[in-house]
């Protein structure tokens, strides 16, 4: 009779373990998740932040560059593009769009020593700068929870957890295939 009792008190005791187990890994996917969330929702942030300075910066070079409207169209729809973005590899391609055309507006300013001297356009690039700094860690910092995460999905026997728990790898944050390419800057064609 003790053998019996003993046989299932074991028993117990080993599912007692499994489930604990169990449980402790599923919490630890999901605060990883959650980390990787809070990360990618630090990278929108600023890339709001940065959406929101655009159209004062481009208001005021407006005003002293009116007739640069190619440019000044393609930062508008750059950020409508990257305002549009649902998934990280879209906000990825619209965020080098942003970059590229705010390059092509730095060229144009060039033509302008009174537009680099005005205060409030001196003030918007550097709030501008500081933003594409905090842009920058914000993708480091994401890509390293992307990473540590990835690690834990594919380990084993977090990998059977994973896939029996609907946790799938999470994209890096990439740059744009073009980023590798330095854009052409022609200042013969600009401001005449």
């Amino acid at each position: 009779m003790k053998k019996k009792y003993s046989g299932i008190i074991i028993a117990i005791i080993v599912i007692a373990v499994l489930v604990i187990l169990f449980m402790s890994s599923y919490n630890g996917f999901v605060n990883a998740q959650e980390d990787v969330d809070q990360s990618y929702a630090q990278i929108e942030n600023q890339l709001q932040r940065r959406l929101d300075l655009i159209p004062n910066l481009v208001n005021t070079v407006k005003g002293y560059a009116s007739h640069e409207k190619e440019v000044i169209q393609s930062i508008s729809d750059a950020r409508a593009n990257l305002a549009g973005a649902t998934t990280p590899e879209e906000e990825a391609t619209a965020n080098a769009q942003v970059s590229s055309a705010l390059s092509r507006l730095l060229v144009v300013v060039e033509n302008y020593p009174n537009l680099k001297a005005d205060k409030q356009f001196t003030q918007l690039m550097d709030e501008l700068s500081g933003t594409e700094n905090r842009i920058s860690v914000a993708r480091k910092d994401y890509n390293e929870q992307v990473a540590s995460y990835n690690k834990k999905v594919k380990r084993f026997p977090g990998a059977i957890l994973a896939r029996i728990s609907g946790f799938d790898e999470k994209e890096y944050f990439k740059a744009n295939s073009n980023a590798e390419n330095a854009p052409e800057v022609d200042f013969g064609g600009s401001g005449e």
